[in-house]
């Protein structure tokens, strides 16, 4: 079977995460900034072969090739995660995503298996002033996805076993495997966000860590189930992760299993971390965009939760691409390749 990275193009790509609904100085002022790449989100109520087609023109007709397609509707669902009913309509859902992606000509998407969403405590200062998103455990109460809260101390009502995390992931991934490879989709699958091992009653325990992800990819047993690889999810584990990021990208990198990098960097792992600008954090991210290098990753690399620059976002937006793009040509230089 032809691994599905064979039909991107060489070379790591500095990328954009965009709205699907870009207006003309949108699209220009990303062409500016010298970006050819985008990733888009939209929800089930426009959720479309028609939609994922029409947007893939409109942004190849101003120079910008759309590489990534996500439904928030059937990413990060506790219906698949825990079990809950409505399971099988989700799964099902799911699967019409990767069709209408490989119908319109979109070869990647990401998915996450958290069970009780994304979780943040107030925003904290950056070492220089601005403000970024922020975990503290000792303050976490509510965690948020898609206009959804769950709370503490058990959001679903009861304590989940680790068992009942695993069993329904490989439910899930057997059954959307097969029809990614039959549409030529690839998948992403996210780190847990944070990788706390246990929020509110729900284990944190396959996307927290090398192992995890590890045997995950074992039993998803697909060329096109890879990763999603959050750099600043990682980091926020620290020593949790089992591996560094460094060695995770050069092991799941080498194995063609990296389909998308988030490049972000956070002060310290957990229990408390902001996220910061990239040379303001614990790692050195060049040693990232250069073991990315190193590994021939061909896939995109988008800036992730930048923190609040200025009120227009595309100024944050801006800065970090520019230094993305000055690490991705270092790294060229110094290693070889696109």
């Amino acid at each position: 079977m032809a691994h599905p990275l064979d039909k991107i193009d060489p070379g790591i790509k500095v990328t954009v995460q965009m709205s699907p609904e870009a207006t003309p100085k949108d699209l220009e002022f990303v062409r500016m900034i010298g970006v050819k790449h985008a990733v888009l989100w939209t929800d089930a109520k426009k959720s479309s072969y028609e939609y994922y087609a029409s947007r893939r023109e409109i942004f190849e007709k101003a120079g910008i090739s759309v590489y990534g397609f996500g439904n928030s509707d059937v990413h990060n669902q506790d219906a698949i995660t825990l079990n809950l009913p409505g399971r099988d309509a989700k799964i099902e859902e799911y699967k019409q995503h990767l069709r209408n992606l490989g119908k319109a000509g979109i070869p990647y998407t990401t998915y996450a298996h958290m069970g009780n969403g994304i979780w943040s405590t107030a925003p904290e200062k950056t070492p220089r002033g601005a403000m970024g998103r922020a975990f503290d455990l000792s303050k976490a109460e509510v965690g948020h996805w898609h206009g959804r809260e769950f709370h503490m101390p058990l959001s679903h009502g009861r304590v989940f076993s680790k068992d009942e995390i695993w069993d329904n992931y490989a439910y899930f991934i057997k059954q959307v495997a097969p029809v990614a490879e039959d549409a030529g989709v690839m998948i992403g699958i996210h780190p847990d966000d944070p990788p706390q091992p246990e929020l509110a009653g729900v284990p944190r325990c396959i996307f927290s860590s090398f192992d995890g992800y590890q045997q995950a990819m074992e039993i998803a047993d697909s060329p096109n189930v890879g990763i999603c690889l959050c750099v600043g999810c990682w980091l926020e584990g620290g020593e949790l992760m089992g591996k560094g990021v460094l060695a995770t990208i050069r092991h799941f990198g080498e194995q063609q299993k990296i389909f998308k990098v988030h490049f972000r960097n956070v002060d310290k792992p957990l229990p408390h971390f902001v996220e910061t600008f990239l040379e303001d954090g614990y790692m050195d991210m060049y040693k990232v965009m250069k073991t990315l290098q190193e590994v021939g990753f061909k896939g995109v690399a988008i800036p992730d939760h930048i923190p609040h620059l200025a009120d227009e976002g595309k100024v944050g937006m801006a800065y970090i691409i520019g230094q993305m793009q000055m690490l991705q040509r270092r790294a060229a230089e110094e290693v070889g390749g696109k």
